[in-house]
């Protein structure tokens, strides 16, 4: 039973990563169904962990949404999406408030690695303001660090 929770979870980072690499969108249907996913997984099968899991989805929403606020004003144009927020929030849900900064730091170094790829594949400086899907990375350190995460709840 509890392989179908881990499969959409893996499913739907999958199809959040692909949608942000082909659209640049995180929708809505697809982060709350991992957020809920993810908070029904703690209540049915680790209940123990559900404070941790609700605390996670919201350190995990507002520490984004803090962030995406400050850049707007300070900028005066988004450096982030509302999706890359909402998406931090489902993925506090699955590993808890714990794993939030060891993903969001697997996340930033891999996005790290892509733009200096893509920077050497093209031979020539990227703008600041040239958009890169943040979701990928997020769902790639997700998976990373889902490992630990469900290897220690089922301790």
């Amino acid at each position: 039973m509890i392989t179908i929770w881990i499969s959409g979870y893996v499913l739907l980072n999958a199809m959040l990563a692909a949608k942000d690499l082909r659209e640049g969108l995180l929708p809505d249907s697809l982060t709350c169904s991992l957020l809920w996913l993810g908070l029904s997984y703690h209540l049915i099968f680790q209940p123990q962990y559900l404070a941790d899991a609700v605390t996670g989805a919201l350190v995990g929403y507002l520490s984004l949404w803090l962030l995406y606020w400050t850049y707007r004003w300070l900028r005066k144009y988004e450096g982030l999406g509302y999706g890359d927020v909402k998406f931090l929030g489902a993925l506090g849900a699955w590993h808890g408030w714990q794993m939030l900064g060891l993903l969001l730091v697997i996340a930033s170094v891999l996005g790290l690695i892509a733009v200096l790829v893509l920077y050497r594949l093209k031979g020539r400086a990227l703008l600041c303001k040239t958009p890169l899907p943040f979701g990928p990375f997020m769902a790639v350190a997700g998976l990373i660090c889902s490992g630990a995460t469900f290897q220690i709840l089922n301790l």
